[in-house]
């Protein structure tokens, strides 16, 4: 961020000093984010004001809405997609009384075209601050101060507005404690994102008459939608882009549509709404989609019209692999983005930063597991890239930048590659931290990721430490249900018989039938019995003399009362003579996909505990092979290091070193 920006973000947040006693800071946002958006479109106006008065004059009468907006957007001429028809200006304004002030910005406001008279009354609520301005008695000294400001594109770029926007959301965001990281994302990751997005589609995007669509599903303030247009056109002047996006958050929506209307993009292209529940772009694809949504916020108050969807529509909708789980709706949007890649030659491909939640959570069978899955066997999962800690503004965890395409070359086709971004050689800090962002991405840096990313460097390229090549397979296992047989001992004692009283089917017997089963019992001989059919006979034995008939569940009660889990027991069969199991030692065991059951449990289990056996009836819900399927990444275990302990005689003499120093620190108190 330049030195301008940063003042002119310092010079805008200094209005703050003004609204301090009538607002409360968490309000401070609402009033100066909507200033500074009305001054950049004041600037950017007010030199065709003169024509654009003249061409509304000129209109004929009856004309319609679509053509008069299209005579007003010529009237200004360039790319601008918006109009003022009141002949007031900042300037103007300034020079009149003040007491009208109020009036003179609502009529000011209220004569904008309707793409964004609708910003500033429905989205920023700004008539209802101006009135709280003017209550307050401190309208004029806001207006003022925003005067001064000289927003125009001459003097601070497309680009330059959005670092701005973002400058002032970071402070707005810290001062009432809300999460900055909602609004966007920090330039030098997006630009990451990008150069990964585009780096190996020199051929695709060189000529002319070429059209690149790019989607963002939370696009926020529209950082990553401007910064993949700057990109794609720095690389071949002649591309069309064209950017779409949704935005949930009020004032950041209002922010994005008015930086394309000042742009020359269509504002239309930008929707208002929940992406997960109101698809405003449904049956859209694209070329190009990055998103940074969400992080472990919950979609609890969603989850009706998505799980319907869900179940309704399958892999017809956007939701057909699964949903995650209902704290965490990262998946959710990249389901969302796949539903929309083109199907034709150029196909699609995305960025989107996510957590470590995504990678690992949720085992076999799980909602994130099977979304996991689904991706990985359509192969379109092509690379994930970890970064560094304490790069986004308002957490300080782990983030991964995972890279989608349904279009993948042939040298990749089955492969996925992880590259190990985290390092200190990919990272330097601040001078200054901004929340919680203390590092950045040098350029230097983010060239090399592209250039491990874009070459395909494995570990025999001299890149093993950061980057390494896995088959699509190699993250799936399936989960074998691996079971122990059932060994009771069985004895009759008064500790034992006690028990009997926990067991729901016989405590629900008349007192005096519970007796005599007690009585009946007593008889049985005083030993220890290691076989439960050897005890069953007994049991019939000791009933039968006391002409006692039980059912089947008391008969059950009294067994698990009677007995104890012995290792030294045989093992109870059941009426097929087969092994019962031992719930309580059952264990599952991941085997890797690419091995069979069969042979993992003679190396890995059965070495061990030689009576144990795969339940084969715990199957896989899909392809009904033993065992569930399963996929998950553990970066950790792949770019693990290994680092010795120290020695006893460096850590020894350390502690005398600081024995040292503490007694002489002692000696000086002392003293």
């Amino acid at each position: 961020m330049s030195a301008d920006i940063q003042n002119l973000g310092s010079f805008a947040w200094s209005i703050a000093e003004i609204l301090r006693g009538d607002f409360k800071q968490s309000e401070y946002g609402k009033v100066i984010l909507p200033f500074v958006v009305l001054r950049r479109l004041d600037c950017i106006l007010e030199s065709s004001k003169d024509a654009v008065l003249a061409a509304a004059k000129a209109l004929p009468d009856g004309v319609d809405d679509e053509t008069r907006d299209m005579i007003l957007f010529d009237a200004i001429g360039g790319n601008v997609k918006v109009y003022n028809l009141s002949r007031s200006t900042f300037e103007k304004l300034r020079g009149q009384d003040p007491r009208q002030l109020h009036d003179n910005l609502i009529d000011y406001i209220t004569k904008f075209s309707a793409n964004v008279r609708d910003i500033f009354l429905d989205k920023f609520l700004f008539t209802d601050q101006l009135k709280r301005l003017k209550d307050g008695g401190i309208l004029w000294n806001v207006f003022e101060r925003m005067c001064e400001i000289d927003l125009h594109p001459d003097e601070v770029s497309n680009l330059e507005m959005g670092y701005l926007f973002e400058e002032l959301i970071r402070r707005f965001s810290e001062i009432s404690n809300e999460t900055a990281g909602e609004h966007f994302t920090p330039r030098e990751v997006i630009r990451l994102i990008v150069d990964l997005l585009i780096a190996n589609d020199d051929e695709k995007l060189t000529g002319r008459g070429i059209i690149r669509q790019v989607y963002d599903p939370a696009c926020g303030t529209g950082g990553m939608l401007a910064l993949t247009e700057e990109a794609l056109n720095d690389f071949n002047d002649a591309i069309r882009v064209e950017l779409f996006g949704q935005e949930l958050n009020g004032e950041s929506f209002g922010i994005c549509k008015s930086d394309m209307l000042v742009t020359g993009h269509d504002p239309e292209q930008i929707a208002f709404g929940n992406t997960l529940t109101q698809d405003a772009h449904k049956d859209k694809k694209f070329h190009y989609m990055l998103s940074n949504p969400p992080y472990g916020v919950d979609w609890k108050k969603y989850q009706d019209p998505i799980k319907a969807e869900a179940e309704n529509l399958g892999f017809d909708g956007r939701f057909g692999a699964g949903t995650p789980r209902i704290s965490d709706g990262q998946l959710l949007f990249l389901q969302h983005m796949i539903s929309k890649m083109r199907e034709d030659e150029i196909g699609s491909r995305i960025g989107i930063v996510m957590n470590g939640s995504p990678l690992f959570t949720g085992g076999a069978g799980s909602g994130e597991s099977e979304i996991r899955r689904w991706m990985f066997e359509n192969d379109w999962v092509e690379a994930i890239v970890a970064l560094p800690t304490d790069l986004f503004y308002n957490t300080g965890i782990q983030t991964y930048v995972w890279l989608l395409t349904n279009r993948k070359p042939a040298n990749r086709q089955g492969k996925v590659q992880l590259i190990d971004a985290s390092g200190e050689r990919f990272w330097k800090s601040m001078r200054k931290s901004l929340g919680s962002k203390r590092r950045e991405i040098p350029e230097e840096a983010r060239a090399e990721i592209v250039r491990i990313y874009a070459d395909f460097l494995n570990g025999e390229s001299g890149e093993g430490e950061v980057s390494r090549i896995f088959n699509t397979t190699d993250f799936g296992y399936r989960e074998i249900r691996v079971e122990r047989p059932l060994r009771l001992n069985f004895l009759v004692t008064p500790e034992r018989l006690d028990r009997l009283a926990d067991q729901k089917t016989f405590a629900k017997l008349e007192e005096d039938d519970q007796a005599e089963i007690r009585f009946a019992l007593k008889a049985i001989e005083d030993k220890l019995f290691t076989n439960r059919a050897e005890f069953d006979k007994a049991l019939t034995r000791a009933f039968k003399q006391a002409q006692i008939k039980i059912s089947a569940p008391v008969k059950k009660a009294i067994l698990a009362a009677l007995s104890e889990r012995d290792d030294e027991a045989d093992i109870c069969t059941g009426k097929d003579g087969k092994p019962e199991p031992d719930t309580d030692l059952r264990d599952h065991e991941l085997v890797p996909l690419y091995e069979d059951w069969r042979e993992y449990m003679k190396r890995e289990v059965l070495p061990f505990v030689p009576d144990a056996w795969v339940d084969e009836s715990h199957r896989d819900a899909r392809d009904r092979q033993v065992g569930r399927v399963g996929y998950e990444i553990n970066f950790n275990r792949y770019f693990y290091k290994y680092v010795p302990p120290r020695s006893l005689d460096e850590i020894d003499a350390e502690l005398k070193a600081l024995e040292t120093e503490i007694a002489g620190l002692l000696k000086e108190m002392a003293g």
